[in-house]
């Protein structure tokens, strides 16, 4: 007993020292810290004192300190960003909600003026008979000319209830005043909801904001009255938001206690695991998720978590990739920081982030996760999926880019000029969904084009230059120039049949446009069913009883499926709201 004593002091004093030396290792290290800290908030404070006595011009203090503050945040990520107080309210309709008091209706500048871009369904300017492609001349008497978007927004906003003067325009009309009271206008984070073909149920998602969740199970139960065959979630270009919004909306398809996402950081406090606490609103009814590359953060929580626990079969293309959480942080003066705190993780373990941001090239610039550093990981079922490259679709639709000439008419606004001259000219139409413009009325489009300038470069005519260059730069030119001229030649012959070429997806954006006019957001996604490609493959799946339970348990074929459809075009932000944006 004395020996074991004697043996146990003698282990104890190494062990006491060991204790000693590691505490007070931490010790300076949090003195140091707190050194370093305080030096360097004196440095920049000192910087900023003597620039603003000295210099040699007026200097604006405020922008100042926010483009010094920026700068520090620049190399750290995208997420991480100071709001300053007069950003805090445009802060809150991005990331927490779309609520304010207004008309209802968004604008865009063109030509010193500003014109109607999209109406709300169910706001003061639907109900006064504002238009899209109207010009808005005048609010309270204050001419718009020249004055740019933020300007106009600030004008048009304002307390519900509040009345508000407009002078608006119409093409080929007398400008007339229309008088309208404010109201709150909260834009749905569902933007359509309804069946579609095969008695499919479909949920149009583009946020996920405050009470994301509750339009999603609003939806779902009345989805769930047509007793339909199956659900798609559309998740296609939306970029996330509210990370436990994204927990809610996973827990309306899966069991209660299912692990849904975990979050990692340095701190210990912000690690957190996420499981559901309620009992599934539809457990059990087929399940399709559509992603694209713009479907991110909170959009890869639910398409990964749904993925992992084989609930869920995912169609599309590759998601965005951002695995990363913030959270904000108050500052003084109504200000805020927000910061990424965290790594989040879906139920196989895998995380999605895409980009390295902590590993940068020399010149600063960001580099995608290394190949060698992807890793396999098993859903529920024992499928293979993978981290660092965000979520990769069960069925690939592959995306195509839409024609120069079709991107130009968008562009120059010949798409959405002409149907406004439609909607002026035909009162009603019956129905969106079978809107189907004739040989006739597409060639009347054509016809007003004559004349308008919409001229652009095709990608072989972009290559045929680049040849002229290289081949100058070579001192080949004029060896090749008889046959180069050729080339052009009949390049721009072809090019004049580009309206007919690409007749078909240039039909399909006009008739998007028309339809919105008469039916708005709604009339612009039920339009466009007929060309969705992947919404008509998530129908044909969850028809395929066979080929669905094939793909869940991990031994369904890899498919890529033609070509795709073109992308549809409050509070105080609480502390511990986590953003999956």
């Amino acid at each position: 007993m004395l020996k074991d004593n004697k043996i146990k002091k003698n282990y104890g004093k190494p062990a006491l020292f060991a204790g000693v030396l590691i505490l007070a290792t931490l010790t300076w290290s949090f003195n140091d810290d707190l050194f370093q800290i305080s030096k360097n908030l004196d440095v920049f404070a000192s910087v900023y004192k003597e620039v603003n006595i000295n210099y040699v011009d007026d200097i604006n203090s405020a922008k100042l300190v926010k483009t010094g503050v920026d700068a520090m945040l620049d190399g750290l990520d995208p997420y991480t960003e100071f709001v300053p107080e007069s950003e805090i309210e445009d802060y809150k309709l991005h990331y927490v909600s779309t609520q304010y008091g207004g008309i209802g209706a968004s604008i865009f500048p063109r030509d010193n003026k500003i014109f109607i871009s999209d109406v709300f369904t169910g706001f003061p300017a639907q109900r006064a008979d504002i238009r899209q492609g109207d010009q808005l001349v005048k609010i309270n008497d204050i001419d718009l000319t020249g004055k740019n978007n933020d300007q106009v927004s600030q004008l048009l906003k304002g307390s519900k209830g509040a009345s508000i003067k407009l002078m608006m325009k119409r093409d080929g009309e007398a400008a007339v005043e229309k008088n309208l009271v404010r109201d709150e206008i909260k834009q749905p984070n569902v933007v359509y909801s309804g069946m579609v073909g095969g008695n499919m149920g479909y949920i149009k998602l583009n946020k996920f904001l405050e009470n994301s969740a509750d339009e999603v199970t609003n939806a779902l139960v009345d989805i769930k009255k047509n007793n339909p065959n199956g659900v798609i979630l559309d998740l296609r270009s939306n970029g996330g938001g509210i990370l436990q919004e994204a927990v809610k909306i996973v827990n309306l398809f899966v069991p209660k206690d299912v692990t849904i996402v975990s979050q990692k950081g340095k701190i210990k406090e912000k690690n957190f695991t996420y499981t559901t606490v309620n009992t599934p609103v539809e457990p059990t009814l087929p399940l399709v998720v559509l992603v694209n590359s713009r479907s991110a953060s909170a959009s890869e929580i639910v398409a990964g978590a749904l993925q992992d626990l084989d609930r869920a079969i995912i169609i599309g293309q590759r998601s965005y990739g951002k695995g990363l959480v913030q959270q904000t942080f108050n500052l003084p003066y109504n200000s805020l920081v927000k910061i990424t705190v965290a790594k989040y993780y879906v139920p196989s373990g895998r995380c999605v982030q895409a980009l390295d941001y902590t590993h940068r090239k020399d010149d600063g610039s960001v580099i995608k996760v290394a190949d060698s550093l992807i890793h396999e990981y098993k859903t529920k079922n024992g499928r293979s999926v993978y981290d660092g490259s965000g979520i990769y679709p069960d069925i690939f639709v592959k995306q195509d880019r839409f024609a120069n000439v079709t991107q130009t008419l968008v562009s120059k606004l010949l798409i959405f000029d002409y149907a406004t001259l439609y909607r002026n000219s035909h009162p009603k139409l019956a129905d969106p969904k079978q809107l189907n413009l004739t040989d006739a009325e597409y060639n009347d489009f054509i016809k007003y084009l004559a004349g308008k300038n919409y001229t652009y470069s095709t990608v072989s005519e972009k290559l045929l230059n680049t040849l002229k260059t290289e081949a100058t730069r070579e001192k080949q030119y004029n060896e090749i120039q008889a046959e180069y001229d050729v080339l052009k030649a009949k390049l721009a012959s072809t090019k004049k049949n580009d309206l007919l070429t690409h007749k078909a997806e240039i039909k399909q954006v006009l008739e998007n446009e028309i339809a919105s006019r008469y039916f708005y957001e709604k009339g612009r996604y039920e339009a466009n069913f007929k060309y969705d490609k992947e919404l008509a493959q998530a129908i044909k799946t969850m028809q395929d009883k066979t080929q669905l339970a094939s793909i869940l348990k991990g031994e369904g074929n890899f498919k890529v499926i033609g070509k795709p459809v073109l992308a549809m075009a409050g509070k105080n932000a609480a502390k511990d709201t986590t953003i999956a944006e």
